[in-house]
């Protein structure tokens, strides 16, 4: 089978489906596993995938953005390790931003109970579960964006420009060697940008599913944030190492 009939396969099954086993390209292609990886290293080049763990995965558009109810069910086992990790850089006497999003929400049940930091926050699913374990919590204000529950806008804008922080913890939807972290919406991102200016230290919350991926409003280049995230392949973490801080949590 001639490559340029191999490559049409390979991104006919990925529309079809987010995610496509190595085992089954090999099966539809009638061809090696050598002969796959190169293409699938060769697509990845042209931007028409990207290579995840035993696979392929096709990439999101740069508008897409799944609403909070199904990022909530996406991944939980990774975000709730890397939100686990997160909690444990918070130490007594914080004044943290926490982002909205579903791994930065499952920070909250890991952070201390009464305990003697404060929060601001731009997300109303965060609201509650930091009130009931006797935090004290800031929201900013602004207008509400109904797919997420996030606060934006520019009453958004003037009200974190009140706080300054010790930490921010940020969650994206897209993490690239090239263009950095990206969200597909510029008001959100706009946020989010200011509070990686008000904090002293900066994270981005993002599983593997995140890497590669590139959303349509940038938020800043990789070196302006650390990295939380979960099992990544050898060849992915030596890349983004040198572009920044990199925690990869396992358990």
């Amino acid at each position: 089978m001639l490559t340029a009939e191999r490559h049409r396969i390979i991104l006919e099954m990925l529309k079809k489906k987010d995610i496509v086993s190595l085992q089954e390209l090999i099966s539809e292609t009638n061809t090696s596993e050598s002969t796959i990886r190169r293409d699938l290293i060769e697509l990845e080049k042209k931007h028409a995938l990207k290579r995840v763990h035993g696979g392929a995965a096709r990439l999101h558009g740069k508008l897409e953005e799944p609403d909070i109810l199904e990022k909530s069910t996406k991944n939980l086992q990774a975000k709730d390790r890397i939100a686990r990790y997160a909690a444990m850089l918070v130490e007594d006497g914080d004044c943290i931003y926490i982002d909205a999003g579903t791994t930065t929400l499952q920070m909250i049940p890991y952070l201390p109970d009464e305990s003697s930091i404060v929060v601001v926050t731009n997300g109303l699913t965060n609201i509650q579960p930091l009130l009931s374990k006797g935090i004290k919590t800031y929201l900013i204000g602004g207008s509400i964006k109904p797919k997420t529950g996030a606060m934006i806008g520019m009453g958004a804008l003037k009200g974190i420009e009140n706080y300054r922080f010790d930490k921010c913890f940020l969650g994206v939807n897209g993490i690239h060697s090239s263009f950095g972290y990206t969200t597909p919406d510029p008001e959100e991102a706009f946020i989010k940008q200011k509070a990686l200016h008000l904090s002293r230290e900066a994270f981005v919350l993002g599983d593997s599913s995140k890497f590669g991926e590139i959303a349509f409003s940038e938020i800043a280049p990789l070196s302006k944030a650390s990295i939380i995230t979960d099992n990544l392949n050898k060849e992915t973490h030596e890349l983004y190492k040198q572009k920044t801080k990199i925690k990869v949590v396992t358990s």
